[in-house]
């Protein structure tokens, strides 16, 4: 597969220096040091860095052609390459990646939502691994750049794409949206995150609820979350739904049959009067949602059973997101990935779920945008800590509305003004017996603290 110079000539406002020189394009890339003899080569520019500055380098090592901003184009035009001059080279990206998304049989599973997100990628692209030639995106490219970035440089043979996308503002879904023409798409859950600039729940859903309008326009399939309140109320009026959860009547049901000692789940799933049993090691009621979902995507394009609980044997945990770290003489949660009110809750009843270490200690740190609401939610965490937990160490600005509301209720909270200080608290702590969870948001670089603990 490849662009044409009539592909090219689709870009919004492109101008072609160069031409006659044009041969067929079969990969795309931003970044100068990965590019491949006859690729194209994007100067995107960025808020540390600027493409432009590596249009040299891309030309050693073998591109065909580039695409530069009209402002830049004369410092190029002597070049002996094709020469796609745009009006926003980052924008252009986009273009190009909607181009090469329409040349493509490859299907294309969007994923959204509050929490979730990855780790049901990760769940659903081993599942489907079990049938199908699957791809996904790596590591958390899920915005503007992120899922162009997915698009085109997938394998062109996959029969499916497992992309994710991210926002904080509103119109980011509809744009990334726009560029992968969904054929399926899921929304995990609407909860109260980023609502700094989203707002509420309501503006969580309008944002989120993007993803499914494009899948919607393309024809393609949509998955909804009905033990999600937000979602069950304005579910779609759509005849290509598939319904899946825990509660009620959905298409696909789930029953969480067990939990080990360890917090896995031993999960029931009903679909047309097919029954799959299995276990999943994975931690907390969340995994097993997020599994759910994988589980409703896959039986709808023709997973069974057997597919099904191989795929489930094969899971592994996210770094960063309830992921266990087991030492010798204690197991450490690491959800330092980032956090949310809905997701501190879930983090919570996993750690009180293990029952095989005697004590539970949480160290814990800010949750980002949450704007005006922000020491409410952080006041409001108090409720999901009860007296199993041990201790309770607390870090950063916001939490020491928590470590008031906790020390009222009799649990044993410590809060610290200083990073050096819970390092130091934490190299001297006996952690003994003891299930750890580590989390916060991005910002608070929570991992930190993760390798203090012996």
């Amino acid at each position: 597969m490849k662009l044409t110079l009539n592909d090219i000539s689709q870009i919004p406002n492109a101008d072609i220096l160069n031409a006659d020189k044009f041969t067929g394009i079969s990969s795309v890339f931003i970044d100068s040091r990965k590019v491949k003899k006859g690729a194209m080569f994007v100067a995107i520019v960025g808020e540390k860095f600027d493409g432009h500055d590596f249009i040299n380098t891309a030309i050693k090592n073998g591109v065909s052609a580039v695409v530069v901003e009209k402002s830049r184009r004369i410092k190029y035009s002597s070049l002996n390459i094709t020469v796609v001059s745009v009006d926003d080279t980052t924008l252009a990206y986009g273009d190009i990646a909607k181009i090469w998304r329409r040349k493509n049989k490859t299907k294309i599973i969007s994923i959204t939502g509050s929490n979730g997100k990855t780790s049901t990628k990760e769940i659903l692209t081993t599942i489907l691994e079990q049938k199908y030639s699957v791809d996904k995106s790596v590591a958390n490219n899920n915005n503007h750049i992120g899922v162009p970035l997915t698009i085109l440089t997938a394998k062109k043979s996959a029969d499916f794409l497992v992309a994710e996308h991210g926002t904080n503002h509103f119109g980011e879904i509809e744009y990334t949206a726009k560029i992968a023409e969904p054929d399926y798409a899921l929304i995990t859950n609407i909860g109260n995150s980023h609502t700094e600039f989203l707002v509420d729940k309501e503006g969580v859903f309008k944002e989120k609820n993007e993803l499914f309008n494009e899948c919607i326009n393309n024809g393609g399939w949509l998955f909804v979350n009905t033990d999600d309140p937000v979602l069950l109320k304005t579910k779609p009026n759509y005849s290509k739904i598939l319904t899946y959860g825990f509660k009620g009547k959905p298409d696909v049901m789930g029953k969480i049959t067990a939990v080990n000692q360890n917090g896995n789940s031993e999960i029931e799933i009903c679909y047309k009067n097919k029954i799959i049993n299995t276990n999943i090691p994975l931690l907390g009621k969340a995994n097993a949602q997020n599994f759910l979902a994988a589980c409703a995507i896959g039986l709808k394009i023709g997973l069974n059973s057997k597919q099904i609980s191989r795929g489930a044997e094969k899971l592994q945990d996210v770094k960063g997101r309830l992921a266990i770290i087991k030492g010798k003489k204690n197991l450490v949660i690491d959800d330092t990935y980032n956090a949310s009110p809905d997701s501190y809750k879930a983090a919570l009843e996993v750690i009180k779920s293990i029952k095989n270490f005697r004590k539970k200690i949480v160290i814990a740190g800010d949750i980002f945008e949450l704007g005006g609401n922000s020491k409410q939610e952080h006041k409001d965490l108090a409720k999901y800590f009860t007296k199993v937990i041990s201790k309770v160490l607390l870090i950063g600005k916001e939490m020491k509305v928590l470590h008031t509301e906790l020390s009222e209720k009799g649990i044993d909270s410590e809060y610290f003004q200083k990073r050096e200080q819970l390092l130091k608290s934490l190299k001297e702590f006996d952690f003994t017996n003891s299930a750890i969870l580590v989390k916060g948001s991005r910002g608070m670089k929570m991992e930190e603290f993760i390798h203090a603990i012996n």
